[in-house]
């Protein structure tokens, strides 16, 4: 039920030049996702770092407020936030309280450890467990997409995952 979109590229574009272009953009198709019940999950990715997959230079939709500014002007029920973990811990932090304060708008959820973009290991820094009971809790029933660059045995990274993620 959820299509993956993105701000795309600022390229020089000023912030609330941006905002507007993306809410007219997405209020041409939104009619269609609405009669199809398709949401349309608007993706935070991070732009602080420059490595290929991990994070993307540029990127104008790279704060969960600047997002969130575009999911509300669009003004459907049918805009989601596609709430990516890794990416608001590199730009925002502050993971339960967002998750809290944006549960109603949270379309989707992605994980991956941070830094690297890796395993949910011991070698990451982002305490899972009990953002995922946080997720639980604010009553989601959606699937939560796991993106990660493995270091190991691909289907033992994704297997961890699971069971950590398993609330």
């Amino acid at each position: 039920p959820n299509v993956i979109t993105f701000t795309g590229l600022a390229d020089g574009i000023d912030p609330e030049e941006g905002i507007r272009n993306c809410v007219a953009g997405y209020k041409r198709i939104m009619s269609f996702a609405e009669k199809q019940k398709v949401n349309l999950c608007l993706e935070v990715l991070n732009s602080r770092v420059a490595v290929e997959m991990v994070g993307v230079p540029g990127y104008q939709g790279d704060h969960t407020d600047y997002c969130m500014e575009i999911v509300r002007q669009v003004g459907s029920p049918r805009m989601k936030l596609l709430f990516d973990i890794f990416h608001v811990q590199i730009m925002d932090g502050d993971l339960i309280a967002r998750i809290r304060q944006y549960q109603d708008y949270i379309g989707h959820y992605h994980t991956a450890g941070n830094p690297g973009r890796r395993e949910l290991d011991d070698r990451q820094e982002i305490n899972y467990r009990p953002i995922m009971e946080e997720i639980a809790r604010t009553g989601y029933q959606g699937y939560v997409g796991h993106e990660f660059i493995p270091t190991r045995d691909p289907r033992e990274g994704l297997r961890q995952a699971v069971t950590l993620c398993d609330v």
